[in-house]
């Protein structure tokens, strides 16, 4: 997709973004799709229905990307966020997934669900995503008058100099055959795992016959996997030359005629998928600037795309409902949920969808750290609440 201007190109870029952001929020709302939801049917019940369904959605955007990568229609080596990075934050990724599974559990769903939720009516998801943006903003943002952030304050001291430097990529075609054999070796990998985790999806004979979990895995999945086509496809063309989007804005100076227009900063708009708590912190900032254009981006899009397909579809399906707190604990409860979410989302780099399905497409070593230590963390939470409610019961 080339563009004759900046301007153009960038228009693109951000409308297809909530093109199919809208299309995910509508059907994740029809579908129930709920990656906490499907921990609390495993736990709690032994039903794999939903699980099966997360990780259909995972095992197409999986083989979605191993085969563009394979093919050169994508590269996601330099994927914002760096999913595949040199830099394994292995600790990081640990501690702010299972802070992340806690919180969800306590605000009853993951950063996409509570966007669902707010298109279907709920006042409590509000509440929810204002504080994981308040908290995801501060702590990728310094304070006003600072050049310190919540990270730095907080976890920098301690959690980074775990951090292993790598030679290479972290994703597992680098790992294991190096640099030069990492395409090939994605391939393989990326395709055994994909195939295998299809055919354990594909086992249940109840998964096969609910058309709903089949619906929400697949689209999931599909919408990741064109996100990541879309931002790697959007180009500008000048004077014969074709760059993208983030390298348009790297040459400024050299491209452009002037200033307006010129993005805040580049990073943005790498190739990207979907991922909701730091577009969460993305779209306080983008408010509370008045609504800057340079502050608009694909994370800001995303998440309105997402709120919007769900509230069409309440409207359209007659599920709209307004909903408020049930009592003094239920607040208490999601306020917790919603301040662990935003640190643990930001230090993992992603949530359920950003790590669980989008970073672990691109076989990142860290994001299926991220991914178990969800599970593990919300699983564990709901064990206690579990054997807590039975005591005092």
């Amino acid at each position: 997709m080339n563009f004759d201007s900046f301007a153009q190109a960038q228009s693109a870029f951000l409308w297809l973004t909530f093109g199919i952001a809208f299309i995910l929020g509508a059907v994740v709302n029809k579908t129930n799709f709920c990656t906490m939801g499907a921990v609390s049917d495993w736990v709690n019940m032994g039903d794999t229905g939903r699980m099966r369904a997360w990780l259909l959605a995972i095992a197409v955007a999986m083989l979605g990307v191993v085969m563009l990568e394979y093919f050169g229609k994508v590269s996601l080596d330099g994927a914002y966020p760096p999913y595949r990075g040199a830099q394994f934050i292995w600790a990081e990724n640990l501690l702010g997934g299972l802070l992340f599974g806690i919180g969800m559990t306590f605000a009853s769903g993951c950063g996409n669900k509570s966007l669902i939720r707010i298109g279907g009516g709920n006042i409590k998801s509000i509440f929810v995503v204002l504080i994981i943006g308040v908290i995801a903003y501060f702590m990728t943002n310094p304070f006003p008058g600072s050049d310190k952030t919540l990270f730095t304050v907080l976890f920098f001291d301690w959690l980074r100099p775990l951090a292993v430097n790598l030679s290479g990529h972290q994703d597992l075609g680098t790992l294991i055959a190096g640099a030069d054999q990492a395409v090939k070796a994605r391939l393989i990998i990326g395709g055994a795992l994909g195939l295998a985790i299809l055919a354990w999806v594909f086992k249940s004979a109840d998964f096969r016959s609910s058309r709903d979990n089949i619906l929400g895995g697949l689209v999931v999945g599909l919408a990741v996997l064109a996100a990541w086509y879309v931002t790697s496809h959007v180009m500008v063309k000048v004077d014969g030359d074709t760059h993208t989007l983030v390298e348009y804005v790297q040459q400024w100076d050299f491209l452009a005629s002037s200033d307006a227009g010129k993005p805040a900063d580049s990073r943005p708009l790498s190739a990207q998928s979907f991922t909701f708590i730091n577009p969460m912190g993305q779209t306080l900032g983008y408010a509370a600037s008045g609504f800057k254009h340079d502050l608009l981006t694909f994370g800001v899009m995303a998440l309105l795309g997402v709120i919007a397909g769900s509230l069409v579809w309440s409207l359209l399906s007659r599920s709209f409902r307004i909903e408020w707190f049930a009592s003094g604990k239920d607040f208490i409860n999601h306020v917790f949920g919603a301040v662990l979410m935003g640190f643990g989302g930001v230090l993992a780099l992603g949530c359920t969808i950003g790590q669980g399905i989008t970073g672990v497409s691109t076989l990142a070593l860290g994001s299926f750290i991220t991914l178990f230590a969800i599970i593990a963390g919300s699983a564990i939470t709901m064990k206690i609440q579990y054997m807590l409610m039975m005591r005092e019961g």
